[in-house]
């Protein structure tokens, strides 16, 4: 049995412990939080293992999980380098954005340090603790780290891979490009489909349609070939009377930069007078600077 030790007993914390544990192939060995009712609490929920309150009281163990919030990594990794954390031993943390860096007082200890980072959502750890299964999580660390983690990332129903280094902030940007972004593009839809006098009953049947389709095109053929509309076509028209009906700047300048990266992605579908022309359309100055092709 592969003895884990969990830093910080927060909803991903406890619920990555409790499927360690299922998986029969880890022992669950102390579960250290600051209160002694949170950290008896999650040795509840996840079946196993001895609340602890002090780092000097935590035992020897192959893995350390430092599920605590980002701000608090570095120092608690110190503090764990500080309590004697054995050589050899993987220390990681679970932080989409921070790499292992963060626990560089453990390496100097001699332990292997890494990250693990699922892309799944622990706001409920019960329903989490249930729907866990095939997750895409991203592993970056030593070699050693890497490949005790992807050990653990398959035992728990994970689906592990690894990203280049130094690429945690450029993958959790994906991340947040990808979910928290949508969101607001949702969110300024909305409001411009409810300034052109569109009934609030069907504004959601109007744009999801639209945007689950547009998705789902753009994941299947790729984002240049799913594109569409008046910037990929070249109907600088269309855009200018956009603008004008934009009487808010923050959401002109939010449509200005979309449609300059847009017309980026359209690429040779767009002719250089067409190109300049949309580009006009939008404000866009023509020595503005190069966009980066996102056609890949």
């Amino acid at each position: 049995m592969i003895r884990i030790n969990i830093i910080g007993a927060g909803r991903l914390g406890k619920t990555l412990a409790a499927l360690a544990r299922r998986s029969g192939r880890y022992r669950v060995q102390d579960v250290m939080t600051r209160g002694a009712d949170s950290a008896a609490a999650a040795c509840a929920f996840i079946g196993m293992g001895r609340a602890v309150t002090e780092w000097a009281d935590v035992s020897a163990a192959d893995l350390y999980l430092l599920a605590v919030p980002d701000a608090a990594i570095a120092d608690c990794a110190q503090r764990l380098a500080a309590a004697s954390v054995p050589a050899g031993a993987v220390v990681f943390h679970a932080s989409g954005v921070s790499g292992s860096e963060l626990l560089r007082p453990a390496a100097a200890r001699g332990a292997h340090i890494g990250s693990l980072h699922p892309a799944f959502s622990f706001a409920d750890p019960a329903v989490a603790l249930e729907g866990f299964s095939d997750v895409l999580c991203a592993l970056e660390g030593d070699a050693e780290a890497c490949a005790a983690l992807r050990e653990l990332a398959q035992a728990i129903g994970g689906r592990p891979f690894e990203l280049a280094d130094g690429g945690k902030p450029a993958y959790h940007a994906a991340l947040s490009v990808a979910s928290n972004y949508l969101v607001t593009l949702t969110a300024i839809a909305r409001h411009l489909a409810r300034q052109g006098g569109v009934p609030e009953e069907l504004i959601t049947p109007l744009l999801g349609g639209l945007m689950r389709q547009t998705l789902e095109n753009a994941l299947a053929l790729g984002p240049q070939a799913a594109l569409t509309g008046p910037i990929a076509r070249g109907d600088a028209s269309t855009v200018a009377l956009h603008l004008q009906a934009l009487d808010d700047e923050g959401l002109r300048a939010v449509y200005q930069a979309l449609g300059r990266q847009t017309a980026a992605l359209a690429g040779e579908r767009l002719s250089e007078p067409a190109r300049r022309q949309v580009l006009s359309a939008l404000g866009v100055a023509e020595d503005s600077g190069p966009v980066q092709s996102l056609a890949g």
